[in-house]
């Protein structure tokens, strides 16, 4: 639980990394970028992944794109205590659902209740939105992303299982994304990338050490034990999201967010204990 916990903050942290400078696009590819140095540095220290494991790095790679192109789309169109938590939070429903169905993994009822309440809080923040009449393109761009979330989701809790070595998977998928989205955006916008490399590249290194990190608890965590129930703990990143949002950021959500949010711990409380 300490482990996926502390792999939530990372995430947060490098999300509000990539909402920082002004241009979610080339911030992420930043961070992508600092990321990939690092996974080409450990990765000949770390054991390769196993042959059983390729496919599902390739399918991984392909999701995560779609992944990092849909979180620059919310980020472009509203603000990441909106976006953030609909994308994290709708997911661990979806994954629940694809893993009883297609894993077979069963859930006792305390882990089915705290799945639940955690989308709770997540419908409540929807709920707000929709009364505000806000923009609801963000809530598109969103709920799109966490059904790409459920599905890499799904296909790195088996490729990591087959790997051999959870980290290692991490570093290779994460390195065949970056070699698919890096160079799209180097060809559209390769000076401006330049110029934020030139200046905050120190940035970069430490937001791919997050994303890695992050990500590669939480596989070696499902590793470990079902699926769902880590991929539903992990989105208690919407907590340290909103609070990283609102000092960092600046951002001052709404009271709903906030009592979204509470119902998100308590869905991680009520999980664990479950």
């Amino acid at each position: 639980m300490l482990v996926v916990l502390f792999g939530a903050l990372l995430h947060a942290s490098w999300n509000v990394l990539a909402k920082s400078g002004g241009d979610p696009l080339i911030d992420t590819t930043l961070i992508l970028i600092g990321g990939a140095v690092l996974a080409v540095l450990a990765l000949p220290l770390s054991p390769f992944p196993a042959p059983a494991s390729w496919p599902f790095v390739a399918t991984s790679a392909v999701l995560q794109t779609g992944y990092f192109g849909l979180v620059v789309a919310a980020y472009r169109s509203g603000d990441m205590s909106l976006a953030y938590p609909l994308m994290r939070g709708t997911a661990p429903l979806l994954v629940a659902l694809f893993s009883s169905a297609i894993l077979g993994e069963t859930l006792n009822a305390g882990a089915i209740l705290g799945i639940a309440i955690i989308c709770g809080g997540v419908l409540t923040m929807a709920l707000a939105h929709r009364h505000s009449g806000a923009d609801w393109r963000p809530v598109g761009f969103a709920l799109a992303n966490a059904v790409v979330i459920a599905g890499y989701t799904l296909v790195d809790g088996v490729g990591a299982r087959r790997s051999g070595d959870a980290m290692s998977y991490t570093l290779a998928i994460f390195l065949a994304s970056c070699v698919l989205f890096v160079p799209w955006v180097a060809w559209f916008r390769g000076a401006a990338l330049a110029e934020v490399l030139r200046r905050r590249w120190h940035l970069g290194l430490g937001g791919g050490a997050c994303i890695i990190l992050s990500y590669g608890l939480a596989l070696w965590a499902m590793t470990r034990g079902p699926i769902a129930p880590v991929a539903a703990l992990r989105e208690t990143s919407i907590l340290f999201g909103l609070v990283l949002a609102r000092i960092l950021l600046g951002e001052r959500p709404a009271r709903a967010r906030v009592a979204g949010g509470l119902l998100i711990l308590v869905g991680a409380v009520t999980l664990r204990l479950g």
